[in-house]
């Protein structure tokens, strides 16, 4: 197998972190937005003051992915394949915002499939072999997807109910949860692999 190159360790931290602030500097900038009740997407409207900003925000965390994808070598290919395209899917609802009042099917399709790829990454990205990994053996990989579908699935839930009123929550909890898994697992891999090639 391929280490873990340090671009993706790199590019790995930096996801969770970028994510978050971004909505909450954008949600600080937006006069009466309200972070329990709207959506991530809803700063980056076209009506909104944060549009530019938010979007920006959106494209580099898909970049951020997309990197991830590419230099986490030690991932297997279709897991790999898979967070490539949920970055894609990430510039995807960039391009295609939703609006303030309304809705974008464009925005959702690209949406749902940010979620669900980022949620079932880690099944594709499992090895068999008996000197991979733990975090990336069968039983890690089904318990990270099983975990990461159930939260995903929850948010869809909601933010399907027009009566919802704390989709914002749901979204801010899955989203976070989603960057901070690639991230455990690629800081996992790295500093193992760095620790086997030091000794």
């Amino acid at each position: 197998m391929k280490s873990i190159h340090k671009l993706a360790a790199v590019s790995a931290v930096l996801g969770p972190i970028q994510s978050v602030l971004g909505w909450l500097i954008c949600g600080a900038l937006f006069a009466g937005y309200d972070p329990v009740r709207q959506t991530i997407s809803e700063l980056a409207s076209p009506e909104s003051p944060t549009h530019i900003l938010q979007s920006s925000f959106f494209v580099l965390g898909g970049t951020l992915t997309i990197v991830g994808a590419i230099f986490a070598r030690t991932l297997a290919l279709p897991g790999r394949l898979a967070l490539f395209v949920s970055g894609l899917c990430t510039y995807g609802l960039t391009i295609f915002p939703t609006p303030l009042v309304g809705s974008s099917t464009a925005h959702r399709i690209f949406a749902i499939g940010s979620f669900v790829l980022s949620a079932g990454w880690p099944l594709f990205a499992m090895r068999f072999r008996k000197d991979a990994h733990w975090i990336i053996r069968p039983v890690a990989a089904v318990g990270q997807t099983l975990l990461q579908a159930a939260l995903a699935i929850g948010f869809l839930i909601v933010w399907a109910d027009p009566q919802a009123t704390n989709v914002g929550v749901w979204e801010r909890v899955v989203t976070t949860a989603q960057s901070l898994q690639v991230t455990v697992v690629v800081l996992v891999l790295y500093f193992s692999q760095r620790r086997v090639n030091t000794q």
